[in-house]
């Protein structure tokens, strides 16, 4: 093999560890190829031997992941996973992080972090519906957390309001670890018919593998090394910033729907991290075959691009098609009517090997399989030492607040950055204004094509009766604390939401982010978590479809919280039974579907305990999967017989601020609740304290609202799960009013108006971030 880059660029021991690759790795290398790489083929490897794209030290802990279900269609390994909706129809779903790019460029990260997982979910045949989205910063009392936030919420919503995509849900949290490293997990939802799902696979012997899309730049070679370091050592090799064009996406969009709906596509896969190296490489690697590539005949926006860097480019906005032989001029004629550029680069052989060839002269030449199966590691991994200090916590070190105390806690925690209202960041912007360039093709779409519609709390699936539910989230403090259970009660939250709903569970995805694996108590950390979540999705029957790792989000030693993200999707069969959160009659029954103990440990890493008392500390329990299952089942039964008014899950700031949303989304004249403790004593612990019972957390309860009518067939339905139901107050106009017995006799602990508690509620993330009117400053 002729290799005239070999003599320009040596490969040197500081060559593949500026690269990224271990003394270890290249040992390796070398002997799976049984000889040296050139400077070319070193590069592929530097990539998809990355932490970013192999998985080095994840992959073994995600293998004890439960995967299979009744509504899977397609798991893990492939672009996105895909879960059945009924009546044919299906939705694929996938969570990414681009973490590193939003802490060094914030609106370009998200804003191509956001591009990405659509195209992932594009590349399974789906049409892109909406995208959910998990982003944590340092507390806003920062300039720069500020900056960040509002920049990374700019660059996600002005992509998705380019693609005509709603933003289905937002989840934001803020707390010290995140300040030097933020986090932006991005889970996209498409839709399709269960016979239109499409693999990224290379398949057919001398099929044609084209490029759709951007010309490539040199902009993020190496984007995914980047991804696989601390960012402090990452800044001092960044990548050229890497910028999205939403418009040429929205065009993609559209002409890889049709493309594949001609029948023309036999395999697609999105060129996100390690470009045209890893689409090429997994694609084959996936079917068993080889590819050969012309690198001349990849469309360049630059002069003098080497193999190497057209490889390696993350130029956004691409996708790798593999066409019918002899259907290349049907897939170029639907590029031209969609104004994109798509061009042949090469074809699919029996060789095993990804081929790079320059003008007919062979550059690289390495076999897929090798290239798409990175060494795994086992790391030493011990229980960390802050848990010493943690642990040691007593919640009798924090005295129980008076009486007169109560409702400015409450308002407080209602105003709490964790807490409030995110709809302000729905609005962020750096454009303004927004005028699409719409040719006559967007006119002609076919109405009937899939999309999601907002019904409530549930988005309806355009031209039938049927609404999914999307939720992500996670509480990194809890995780922090005790990272099995913390995890598992992250699964249960994401689940309880979609259920309360009335939608059923059919799966989830995760974004594991994590500090440097190779410190040993991270790596316990990652563990356990990881262990956490297997069992919490074993016993409440929701698979994992897939997922992203993103690991090394630590600058100077310190880490990030461990910070498993969880993103759920659940489906309705009738959006007209789908239950939202606010009260909505005056004299409804409001009801505590769960467990609420009460004890101290209850106020233990809850948000009550970090922003009143500034302590971030405690023994997690463990949720009691069974009961959390029988919950959810009896959400969904509840839903389908009609019998709840409202639903909101018990989660941050625990009974008294669910009962305290419920009243904030309360329809007009139902904006208020009369609640008494003493129905429920039954269950409170004999040591309960007045703030563990109403504002701590991890407990498995739901407030709910219903018509008096409909309290036996609720209890009975709790009780035949095994699940404890009580009643305890009614909804009222517009004041949230809570007695409780204490040592004096009965006494009104909470006494708060609708308005104070909507002043707090909608009006803190604003006013934090200095924000006036449709998000800008």
């Amino acid at each position: 093999m002729t290799d005239k880059y070999k003599n320009s660029e040596v490969v040197t021991p500081e060559v593949w560890r500026q690269m990224g690759l271990r003394d270890d790795e290249y040992k390796l290398i070398v002997e799976k190829l049984g000889r040296e790489p050139n400077y070319t083929e070193l590069g592929l490897f530097s990539v998809l031997w990355s932490e970013h794209c192999g998985y080095k030290h994840s992959k073994n802990l995600l293998k004890t992941l439960p995967t299979e279900g009744p509504y899977v269609l397609v798991g893990p390994g492939e672009n996105a996973g895909v879960v059945d909706i009924g009546d044919g129809l299906a939705a694929a779903f996938k969570i990414e992080s681009h973490n590193h790019p939003c802490a060094v460029e914030p609106y370009h990260g998200a804003a191509t972090g956001v591009g990405g997982i659509v195209r992932d979910v594009l590349a399974m045949g789906a049409r892109p519906a909406g995208v959910a989205g998990t982003v944590r910063f340092g507390p806003l009392s920062s300039e720069r957390n500020r900056f960040l936030c509002s920049q990374v919420s700019a660059g996600m919503m002005d992509y998705l309001r380019t693609l005509g995509i709603p933003a289905l849900w937002l989840d934001a949290f803020f707390a010290e670890p995140y300040s030097q490293n933020p986090l932006c997990n991005v889970m996209c939802v498409g839709l399709m018919k269960v016979s239109h799902i499409h693999r990224g696979q290379a398949a057919g012997i001398g099929n044609i593998v084209m490029i759709a899309g951007n010309p490539t730049g040199r902009d993020g070679i190496h984007g995914c090394t980047f991804a696989s370091e601390e960012i402090a050592e990452a800044l001092e090799t960044k990548p050229p910033t890497v910028e999205g064009d939403p418009e040429v996406e929205r065009r993609l969009i559209e002409a890889c729907l049709e493309m594949m709906l001609s029948g023309a596509i036999v395999g697609i896969q999105d060129m996100g991290a390690a470009g045209i190296a890893s689409s090429a490489a997994e694609t084959a690697a996936r079917a068993g075959t080889g590819i050969s590539i012309e690198i001349t005949k990849v469309p360049v926006r630059e002069e003098g691009m080497t193999p190497y860097e057209i490889l390696l480019s993350e130029t956004q906005e691409r996708m790798l098609l593999i066409v019918e032989r002899g259907k290349v001029e049907m897939v170029k004629r639907i590029a031209d009517k969609w104004g994109i550029q798509a061009s042949e680069i090469g074809v699919v052989t029996d060789t095993g090997n990804l081929e790079v060839t320059e003008n007919g002269e062979k550059v690289a030449q390495v076999p897929a399989e090798i290239l798409t199966d990175a060494p795994l590691y086992d790391p030493e991994y011990r229980e960390p030492t802050y848990l010493l200090e943690t642990r040691e916590f007593s919640a009798k070190s924090i005295p129980v607040p008076s009486l007169d105390e109560i409702n400015q806690i409450l308002l407080r925690l209602l105003e709490s950055p964790n807490i409030v209202s995110k709809d302000v960041l729905l609005t962020c912007s750096q454009e303004t204004s927004q005028e699409l360039e719409t040719d006559q093709a967007f006119h002609n779409l076919n109405p009937k094509s899939l999309k999601l519609e907002e019904a409530g709390p549930v988005w309806q699936v355009s031209g039938t009766d049927k609404g999914l539910s999307v939720v992500t989230g996670v509480n990194g403090r809890l995780v922090y604390l005790d990272p099995r259970a913390g995890t598992q009660w992250a699964v249960w939250d994401v689940l309880c939401k979609v259920a309360a709903t009335g939608a059923v569970p059919l799966g989830i995805s995760n974004c594991l982010n994590f500090g440097n694996p190779e410190n040993p108590e991270i790596f316990w950390q990652l563990k356990e978590s990881v262990e956490g979540m297997a069992e919490a999705c074993s016993e409440l029957g929701v698979p994992v479809t897939g997922g992203n790792v993103s690991l090394y989000n630590e600058t100077g030693g310190v880490s990030v919280y461990p910070t498993p993200t969880i993103g759920a999707v659940g489906v309705i069969s009738h959006v007209d039974k789908a239950i939202s959160p606010g009260f909505k009659q005056p004299g409804h029954k409001i009801g505590l579907i769960g467990k609420l103990s009460g004890d101290e440990d209850s106020i233990c890493g809850s948000e009550y305990l970090e922003r009143i008392h500034g302590v971030v500390a405690g023994n997690v329990r463990y949720p009691d999967l069974n009961l959390a299952k029988a919950i959810i089942d009896v959400l969904i039964d509840c839903s389908q017989k009609g019998l709840l008014s409202s639903a909101q899950p018990g989660s941050l700031g625990g009974f008294g601020t669910a009962i305290a949303l419920s009243c904030i989304f309360g329809a007009e004249g139902a904006k208020g609740a009369k609640i008494n403790v003493e129905p429920m004593r039954w269950m409170l612990d004999t040591r309960h304290r007045i703030d563990s019972v109403l504002f701590g957390e991890c407990n498995p309860l739901v407030v709910v609202s219903f018509d008096v009518k409909c309290e036996d067939a609720i209890s009975e339905l709790c009780n035949v799960k095994g699940v404890p139901f009580t009643v305890v107050g009614e909804v009222v106009p517009d004041r949230f009013t809570l007695d409780m017995c204490v040592r004096c006799g009965e006494a009104k602990v909470i006494d708060v108006s609708y308005a104070e508690m909507a002043h707090a509620y909608h009006g803190a993330m604003p006013r934090a971030l200095g924000f006036h009117d449709e998000g800008t400053r």
